[in-house]
């Protein structure tokens, strides 16, 4: 009964390519280990040595068992590449936290995941402890997780080691993004993390000459740079600091942040577009289209409300703590300008309302953003002006309705169905999350802006996240960022696996 022939194929498939991605990922470690001997911080960079070996030793294991049996990209097939792409987070999570719980910066292992998960889901939520004193290479750690997570872990791994494209796509599918640049999957990687890089530079350079221009040291600049557009672009949320995007004190700062978290929520095939002289694409999108419209109506009516309410007054104060945060919110990043109880106790619920509904739809498809999605918001809206556009036309007319998103496709109803089931899947999953938090005693208020955050991987906090807060609550909120971030067909297919899995041990037994 323990031999190999017991075991499905599909068994030695996920093991071997989630062992591949572990491999990879265990890589990584080497730049903050070489961060934090150059820092001369010892204990971190052994806390890096540990990890790493961790890492490395649980993904060859994995791939050796995979290779027990002879397998290849090409028996990859959707279910499994599904399945794959989600144990790759859950396994990830656990070992990538490991430098958090040895550097003794966070309460238990839980909590190192949770900061791990909000890392790879580009949320920005925080329970490190004393983030003002970490260590240099850890810091840098956090910024990677978010900064690779954006991308994503499994596109980094296989897009360059995976030698038949067939199975590689199907992976690459199951982390959330299912666009093809050009026509195989290395190349369409290889572009996403193209453009990456180049932000990265243009970005970095832009904030370390904001950051030296407002009293930052030369190198002080550089690392607050790296980090803030790495989490900028990954609509991450992190920050070197406890305070924050507040801890700049700048206007011009926050600016930069504002164009580089917009740019980082807009997707990469419109990037792409763009670069290839494809300029319209700009407006013609149907997601840019949905972005302005409903980035605009949130920003108008909280700068109205609250400049009612005699909170902010003039102009800068109003694009500064408002503006801003409703655009961190929309574009998922979570970098906040205010105080989080400031929300609760100044932004009243309809200001509260305003930014929980911002959360939930989020930036663009096949971007680094959360949210369900202004393509589908926008898809779901044409398809109901197309249904009553159908009810008042004459019987016999035939109506084709399209839309554009950089070619032009038709609306039918599979396609408004589909982009409908997974706002549906977001909505009732931010309805539980924000049941548990009543039934632990918060507002409505708070947990529905906690909830919102952590389902639309947004990281900005009314005051609920904490170390202090229940367990189950941390496991929820775990769970909420990477349904969320993984779009939930994934997630169900590893759940699907594991549970057919048990099914059969037991019918053998």
């Amino acid at each position: 009964m323990g031999s190999l022939k017991t075991h499905s194929p599909g068994v030695y498939i996920v093991s071997f390519y989630t062992g591949y991605i572990i491999a990879g990922m265990a890589f990584l470690m080497l730049l903050p280990l070489f961060i934090s001997l150059l820092m001369g911080e010892w204990n971190p960079a052994l806390d890096f040595v540990i990890s790493m070996s961790i890492s490395l030793i649980t993904g060859l294991s994995l791939m050796s068992f995979g290779r027990s049996r002879k397998t290849d990209s090409s028996q990859v097939d959707w279910r499994y590449g599904f399945i794959i792409a989600a144990l790759s987070w859950i396994m990830l999570m656990f070992l990538c936290s490991v430098p958090y719980l040895l550097s003794g910066h966070t309460k238990s292992l839980l909590d190192g995941c949770f900061d791990v998960m909000s890392g790879f889901t580009t949320t920005g939520l925080v329970l490190t402890q004393d983030l003002d004193h970490l260590s240099t290479g850890l810091n840098i750690w956090r910024h990677m997780l978010t900064f690779i997570g954006g991308q994503g872990m499994v596109v980094l791994a296989l897009s360059f080691l995976v030698k038949n494209t067939n199975g590689a796509y199907k992976i690459y599918c199951g982390e959330g993004k299912d666009i093809k640049l050009v026509p195989n999957v290395k190349g369409t990687a290889r572009i996403i993390w193209k453009i990456s890089l180049i932000y990265l530079l243009v970005g970095t350079l832009a904030l370390w000459i904001c950051g030296m221009f407002i009293g930052l040291s030369p190198l002080s600049a550089f690392y607050h740079g790296l980090n803030m557009f790495e989490s900028a672009w990954s609509t991450g949320g992190f920050a070197p600091n406890t305070q924050n995007i507040m801890y700049y004190h700048s206007f011009a700062y926050e600016n930069i942040t504002i164009i580089f978290f917009i740019l980082g929520s807009m997707n990469f095939g419109l990037h792409y577009a763009i670069w290839q002289g494809k300029k319209a694409e700009m407006f013609k999108n149907i997601e840019m289209q949905s972005f302005f419209i409903t980035s605009f109506a949130a920003c108008a009516l909280a700068a109205v409300k609250l400049n009612q309410l005699g909170i902010y007054n003039d102009a800068v104060s109003i694009f500064r703590r408002v503006v801003y945060n409703v655009l961190s919110a929309h574009t998922t990043t979570g970098f906040g300008s205010i105080y989080a109880r400031q929300f609760a106790n100044e932004w009243g619920d309809f200001g509260i309302l305003i930014m929980v509904i911002a959360m939930l739809i989020g930036g663009s498809a096949c971007s680094t953003a959360g949210g369900f999605k202004g393509l589908r918001v926008g898809i779901v809206f044409k398809g109901l002006v197309s249904d009553i556009k159908k009810v008042l036309s004459p019987e016999r007319s035939v109506r084709v309705a399209k839309y554009h998103h950089i070619k032009d496709y038709v609306l039918d109803d599979p396609t408004v169905k589909a982009a409908g089931l997974i706002i549906i899947c977001y909505m009732a999953l931010f309805a539980v999350t924000t049941l548990l938090g009543t039934f632990y005693g918060y507002s409505l208020a708070d947990s529905a802006f906690e909830a919102a955050s952590v389902s639309g991987n947004v990281g900005l906090s009314i005051g609920v996240t904490s170390a202090s807060m229940p367990a189950l609550m941390k496991i929820q909120y775990i769970l909420a960022m990477y349904l969320g971030r993984l779009e939930f067909i994934s997630v169900f297919a590893l759940f699907g696996f594991v549970i057919g899995g048990i099914k059969r041990l037991c019918v053998r037994h």
